[in-house]
């Protein structure tokens, strides 16, 4: 282990050197303290919901979007601003209504007037400018408007006025879903949900977890965070996941998988060939490959095993795979569908 961990510091020694600007191996061990102290910060906020937490880190390393699924009140805005506070990144919030237009969110030109008289167009930039945008309920809000939030997350930028401006960096959307209440909300189409690059299903804590909720919030002063890392540092670390080392036969399994969500696959699993009316398309495997990356770096291992790829298995794919009318009449969710896979 010791020898594949200087290995492993050789191939990615130029950026690990940026971050901690040590030796191979000691950059090897001071990156795992920082993600463990990431962890631990976050932590002091955050109660429980460690499977969630390590999966928007992943997103976030690996340039990935993300989709929170979950009833309202498990503190999907304190998880999204605890991580930008702790990263030390710009956090920006927008409440999506049915009423909100494409110009609320990147901005728009506004004629200012000066003293001496004259008059020109300033650009007022919207809160789409910031490292880590919280799009509550992007479902509540019409097609036009979720179109221009989509466009910037594909291509970093924003076009106003004929002029395109670029995003800051790192850039990371986490949209919010509410699963229950559906009425007067308009669904995100399969080709867009696609462009996100997990969906996160937060769930109720445990009764210990909530009685701790209840005791660490129910004074007069509430749980902070403080910044560990700041934007430049986090672009590094960026950097670093795709230098971690996967094995050929990662590559196969990760092949293996996407094709078998298809139902026209020789081999897929009975459960897809019967209630799958679409499959995962090559994104998913891209997007399987650099979660396990990420979550290899994150759990200090040296290279990706196939552990790495069950665990983004169903973050990747639960809203890349179309239900067909038999899983729909039968009540046949997908999480079902990817669990056979493996």
């Amino acid at each position: 282990m010791h020898g594949r961990m200087v290995q492993y510091g050789t191939i990615a020694y130029p950026e690990i050197r940026k971050i901690m600007k040590e030796s191979p191996e000691e950059c090897w061990k001071d990156l795992q303290k920082t993600i463990s102290d990431i962890r631990e910060e976050v932590g002091r906020v955050i109660v429980g919901q460690e499977e969630v937490v390590e999966q928007m880190l992943a997103a976030l390393l690996c340039r990935g979007h993300c989709l929170l699924v979950g009833v309202p009140g498990l503190a999907k805005t304190l998880l999204v601003s605890t991580l930008g506070e702790v990263l030390g990144l710009k956090f920006s919030r927008i409440q999506f209504t049915p009423d909100l237009m494409p110009a609320d969110i990147v901005g728009s030109e506004i004629l200012q007037g000066s003293a001496e008289g004259t008059r020109r167009f300033e650009f007022v930039p919207g809160p789409i400018f910031a490292h880590l945008l919280l799009a509550d309920e992007i479902n509540r809000t019409p097609p036009k408007t979720q179109a221009a939030l989509l466009e910037a997350m594909q291509e970093k930028q924003v076009t106003v006025a004929g002029t395109s401006r670029t995003l800051e960096s790192p850039f990371v959307v986490y949209a919010t879903q509410n699963p229950v209440e559906h009425e007067g909300t308009y669904p995100l189409p399969e080709a867009q949900l696609d462009r996100f690059f997990f969906q996160i299903n937060i769930e109720y804590p445990s009764a210990a977890d909530e009685e701790e909720i209840l005791r660490r919030t129910g004074g007069m002063e509430q749980p902070s965070a403080r910044a560990l890392l700041d934007a430049q540092k986090v672009l590094e670390m960026q950097r670093v996941v795709t230098q971690v080392p996967v094995p050929d036969d990662v590559y196969s399994l990760i092949v293996r998988l996407v094709q078998n969500t298809r139902p026209d696959t020789p081999g897929a699993p009975d459960m897809v060939k019967k209630y799958v009316a679409c499959g995962a398309g090559p994104r998913a495997g891209q997007c399987l490959l650099a979660a396990a990356r990420a979550l290899a770096l994150l759990r200090g291992r040296v290279s990706v095993s196939p552990a790495e790829v069950k665990a983004a298995l169903h973050p990747v794919l639960r809203h890349r795979l179309i239900p067909n009318y038999t899983a729909t009449g039968e009540g046949v969710s997908m999480e079902k569908v990817i669990d056979s896979l493996m």
